[in-house]
Parts: structure tokens; sequence; C-alpha cells
């Protein structure tokens, strides 16, 4: 492949890389040699075979999903692209809106996200202090996702307890020439896309705009949105490539919000009054650029770039949220291979910069418009993830992994209406990894690593009233022990990996009141356990079940006022299965999504949601070559459930706390490619 060229490196050589390459980081794939010079379609099977060899050479808990495996779904939201991702928590709130959480990260974040780092086209799309959205990525428009679960995620400089998620975007090169895709359906909902490829022997581009829109499965649940997604690459000579990206979204959410036990389990698609009186919505509007440039320096390969990221994020809650940011950052990675007296030694080192700043400003919410102005902050934070990872190869069949990652943090708070309140804090901490990797035949890997996680706080943890100042509070840190396998044999291929998370200082949040904001502590010891497993079944050469498993056992360990209560959240037991009857022309798919018992809504563990147990059926045809249909129907029981929760120190039956699950909805849509 192009820019992976293997030197033979004496131990001198090795050592010198190491002491002098550059500062470097987490970048995304390569481009092969064949793909600089065809300007035809590259296979996209070939492509995705590379990226899971690529990824499966980690030790430890990871997954590659192609977009062929959604793509007869209407995909809205990663929920409906990692539902089948082992160990990847994916829960309705409403829309777009999901629980995202690897591992119990960010297990009482009732809001946004905490504990993951997202990506697209290897770069990070979660602002400089680390919290996220997710709404920004379009499921539509990605080739494939790589789901790197906890410590898995050094490759991208992750740190977090959950690891990291990277959507990449088709090139030029492999993408249809043209493609067409209309979906539509229940509450109103249309979404459309229209795709472009162009390439010749120098060059390729990119061009994607998908559009969204639906009322809502509830009342005030109205969204819309366009987003703008491409990227062009150019091969300035036989040893450097570089590829601009740019994506731009405008999108708008109605906040039909939480709702009490009772009204979730019987009328959901009610809105409490308040949302709707304030108008409470989630507006972004954002432009993200980027630039990734790939040179082979002939005895291993340097990938660097830049990025901008800008939003405007208008957000009427409780009180009118407006909120201003501006994202820049610089990456590089630097990989080299050779041996050292006769053993194969690969290193790569790399870090990822980001600096960012919110102009931070509150104000009355007068039926979703900004009354007075309550507040007006800026926000500074800066982080820098540096590591490094080294893998030796003693045996043909085994590998060891040693590396460790540096994470350093700055944030500052300026606030211009009570400058009493303004305050910084910095953060440096170091997580080593150690790994195996053991491969005793083709298609089988048993691998376990030992690695410590670093996370640390965020404003949104930093900054709550009425203290003064940021509340002090320290990063949170786990030791976790993984031991797993994947493979294939026979009709059965699996993917199953067990872990055990030691925490320190667990951010956890609770909610004080209806509408204000949650309050944040560390946890004294906490523990993570569970079981992360994917198995898929070649029944016949028209049958193929697939089937996804997650045990999750969070629990305080020796609490003061908690003792050894579970975690809320997250239920213990979730059981996801597809099967696929038919052939590439026709197929029916009738799928399962099964919680046996629902998670506690509360620390002391007074109320727990029930379980369900969700029934959808899909169907696709091909009605010729580059043409075909497909129908996408849920919750065919119209069953009535909780599928998330915003967690509380005791609930009771006034807590408007609970998501209910999507009602029942009819999907279908059309796709083409010329």
């Amino acid at each position: 492949m192009f820019l992976s060229r293997r030197a033979q490196l004496s131990a001198p050589t090795l050592l010198l890389a190491l002491l002098a390459s550059p500062v470097v980081a987490a970048t995304a794939d390569t481009i092969d040699a064949a793909d600089a010079e065809a300007p035809s379609i590259i296979v996209t099977g070939t492509r995705l075979a590379e990226a899971r060899a690529e990824v499966e050479a980690t030790p430890g808990g990871v997954d590659v999903v192609d977009s062929a495996e959604y793509a007869d779904r209407l995909a809205v939201s990663l929920r409906d692209t990692l539902g089948f991702s082992p160990g990847v928590y994916t829960q309705p709130r409403f829309g777009q809106e999901v629980r995202l959480s690897i591992r119990g990260s960010g297990i009482s974040r009732g809001f946004h996200m905490r504990g993951l780092t997202l990506l697209q086209d290897g770069i990070p799309i979660n602002l400089a202090d680390d919290n996220g959205d997710f709404q920004e990525l379009d499921p539509q428009v990605f080739e494939r996702i790589e789901v790197y679960r906890g410590a898995n995620a050094l490759r991208y400089g992750g740190s977090t307890l959950g690891g990291a998620i990277n959507a990449v975007t088709p090139t030029g090169r492999v993408a249809p020439r043209l493609e067409l895709r209309l979906d539509g359906g229940g509450f109103g909902t249309v979404r459309g896309k229209v795709a472009a490829a162009f390439s010749d022997a120098r060059g390729d581009a990119y061009l994607a705009l998908t559009t969204d829109r639906s009322d809502g499965d509830r009342d005030h649940a109205r969204r819309d949105a366009i987003r703008f997604n491409g990227n062009a690459g150019l091969r300035l000579t036989d040893r450097i490539e570089t590829r601009f990206y740019a994506s731009i979204n405008h999108i708008d959410q109605d906040l039909p919000g939480a709702l009490t036990r009772d009204l979730a389990l019987t009328t959901p698609r009610l809105s409490l009054p308040n949302n709707v009186v304030n108008d409470q919505e989630r507006d972004i509007d954002s432009i993200r650029l980027q630039n990734k440039t790939v040179v082979d320096l002939g005895f291993g390969t340097l990938a660097a770039g830049v990025f901008l990221n800008t939003k405007q994020l208008f957000h009427p809650i409780f009180q009118a949220v407006d909120q201003k940011s501006t994202d820049r950052g610089v990456f590089a990675r630097f990989e080299t291979a050779g041996n050292v007296a006769g053993v194969p030694v690969e290193l790569s080192l790399g870090t990822t910069a980001r600096f960012g700043t919110v102009a931070a400003q509150q104000y009355l919410n007068v039926g979703g418009r900004r009354g007075a102005q309550t507040a007006d902050v800026r926000q500074s934070a800066r982080t820098i993830d540096s590591y490094g990872e080294l893998r030796v190869k003693p045996l043909p069949e085994l590998s060891l992994i040693a590396g460790g990652i540096h994470v350093h943090g700055r944030r500052a708070v300026e606030n211009h209406f009570a400058p009493a309140n303004s305050d910084g804090r910095t953060y440096d901490r170091f997580a080593p990894k150690f790994g195996l990797l053991w491969e005793p035949r083709e298609a089988l890997q048993v691998y376990a690593n030992y690695s410590r996680s670093v996370e640390l706080p965020g404003f949104l943890e930093l900054v709550q009233q009425p203290v003064l100042g940021f509340v002090e509070l320290d990063p949170q840190r786990a030791w976790t022990a993984e031991i797993g396998t994947r493979g294939r044999a026979g009709i059965a291929a699996w993917d199953v990996s067990l872990y055990r998370a030691d925490i320190r200082g667990e951010l956890l949040q609770f909610t004080v009141a209806a509408d204000i904001p949650a309050t944040t502590f560390n946890a004294r010891r906490t523990r993570h356990q569970g079981i992360e497993a994917g198995l898929d079944l070649d029944l016949a050469p028209w049958a193929r079940l697939r089937q996804v498993y997650q045990y999750n056992d969070f629990r305080f360990r020796g609490d003061a006022v908690y003792g050894d209560n579970r975690l809320p959240v997250v239920p213990r037991h979730l059981y996801r299965a597809a099967l696929r009857l038919g052939t590439d022309a026709v197929s029916v798919t009738p799928n399962l999504e099964w919680v046996p018992e629902g998670a506690w809504a509360d620390y002391r563990n007074r109320t727990k949601a029930p379980g369900y147990a969700l029934f959808g059926i899909g169907a696709e045809a091909r009605v010729r070559e580059g043409l075909t249909l497909f129908i996408d129907a849920r919750n065919l029981r119209g069953k009535k459930a909780i599928g998330d929760i915003s967690a509380v120190i005791e609930a009771n039956p006034a807590s408007a706390i609970y998501y209910p699950v999507e009602r029942r909805a009819v999907y279908g849509g059309v796709r083409a490619t010329f």
C-alpha cells in the first residue's frame, strides 16, 4: 500500500526515530497507490477488509461497521448505525438524540455526551473541553464507522473510559459517481441525499448534500436539518498526498423533554407543558474544515494536519442558552516498522492539540426567545493528548504491545457579569497501556490488555451555580482489565470481550430539580464490569442471524451514602437480534430488542424502569443493478416502554426523568447509484 513501506531498521535507527520523530497524532486512512493511479471506482469491500485488518491489530475491543449493514434502515442517529456493534449502548431519547455510552461512559449525563471521543475522518468533533454532541454526524454519508472501546482508542489519542468512535466518509475514488436516496414515512418524516464523486490520476472529490425533516413521534419534537459533507484529495508527488475536508450543518430540533414514569408508559406522545410554552429546542449551525497530509519518509510515514470547527448553539431550555464556539487544532502521527535484533517491531507516536473558546451567554427564556440577559461568560479550553505505542512480535503469532498517553488540559472561565465566578484549572495526567494479541491461526484472535483511563472535567462539570468559581473536581481515573476473542469458524463469527474497570473519582451527576442543570460530584470508588458480545451465524446461504448482547454491572463500592448500590440509567442486560432471510435481490429481516429488566432510575435504588421487548421488520428489494427499495417497520406491537433515564438521587412519581421508546412507525425508501 502507498505510504506503508516496511523498512528494515537497525536498533540505533529505531532509537533515533523514537527520540527525534516529530510530534504526531491520530489520522484516518492513507490512500492506496492503486487509488492514486486509477480513476475507476475501487471495490468498497476491499477497502473495508483493509480497514478491518488494521483495526483488528488492536489487542482489545474494536469494531468496524460497514454502511451496508444499515442501508435498509432509516438511519437518523447513531442508534440506527451502531445498534449491532458489541458493547455500544445506544438508547433513544427523541429524534437524533440518543444516549451513547460504552462501558458506562457518561452514565449519569442526562444531556449531551461525556466520556467518548467522536471523530469524523480522524478529526475530533468534541469541543476542546471534551464535552460533545453527535447531531452533526450524519449516518447517510459514511462509508464505515470504527469503534474503539475503552483504552483501545489510543490510536486516536483517546484516554477516556468509553473510548472513541470514528466515522469515515468515502472519497471520490471509492464512492459511486452519483448517488440518490429518498426516505420517508411515519410522523411526517422525509429525508433525502444526493452525492457525487469525481476522480482522475492526480486527484478526486466527494460531495454530499443531505436533508432531514420530521414532526417526531411526540408533541413538540419537530426537527429539520440540511447538511453538506465533502472532501477533495490531491497527489502532490509519489510520496505526498493531501486531502481537504468540509462539513456544514444547519440543525433545528424541538425538545419534547422527559416525562414522569406514568406518562412515559401510558401517553408517550406527550411533551410536558413547560417544554411547549418555553419552546425548548436545540438549534446548531456549524462549519468544520480540516486538512490531512500524508508523507512517505522512506523509513516510515508521517500524517499531519490542522482543523477548524465553528459552531453557534441556540438552546432555549430553563434559560435561553446562546453560545458561539471556535475550536482549532493540529495533529500528527508518525509510524515506522522494522526489525531489531531480528524481531519485528512497530512504533507509532502521535499528538492531537485542541484549543477552544466559547462565548457563552444566557437570557431569560420568554417563549423560546431571548429575554433579559442573565450571563456573559468566555470559556477557554486546551486539551493536548500525546501518545505512543510500541509493538513487538517475538513470535509470528504473538504481538506484545506497550504504550501510553499523556493528557494535558486547561479550563478557564472569565465571567463578565460576576467576576468572582471567574476561575481556571490545569491538569496533567499519564495513562499507560499494556496488551498482547495472540493469533494461533487465521481468522482467530485472543487478546488481553490492562490500561489506565483519564477523563478531565469539562465546563458543564466545573461550573455549578451558586458555587463561586469552579467546583473542586478531580479527573476521573480508572484501571481496566480486558480479555477477549474474535474470529470466524464454520458458520459462526464472534466478537466477545470481558472487562472490569475499577474507577476512582467517577464524575456522576444527578438532577436537583426540573429544568435545572445537574450537579456533578466525584464518587469515591465505583466499578464497571461486563460482557460485550456479538455472534453472527450463517445458518444457510439465504439465512443470517446477527446478535449482540451486553451485560452491564455498574455499581458503587463501599460508598458512605449508597453502599454497593447499582448505578442507575443502564440496564444489566440488553439483547438485540436480526434474522435476514433471502438473497441480495430480495430479503426480509425480522428484528428484536429485549431488555429483560429495566435500569434503576435513582442512586438509592428505589425505583426501576420496567423491561420491554420491541419487534420490528425490514425488507429490501433490488429492482435492478443500482436501484434498491426498502421498508423499515419499528415497534410493530406499539409497545409503550422507557428507553432512557436521567438519574436522580431518589425518584418519586413526580420525577420527570423518563424518555419513552419510539412509537410504532413504518418507513420506506429508494436508493439509486449510477
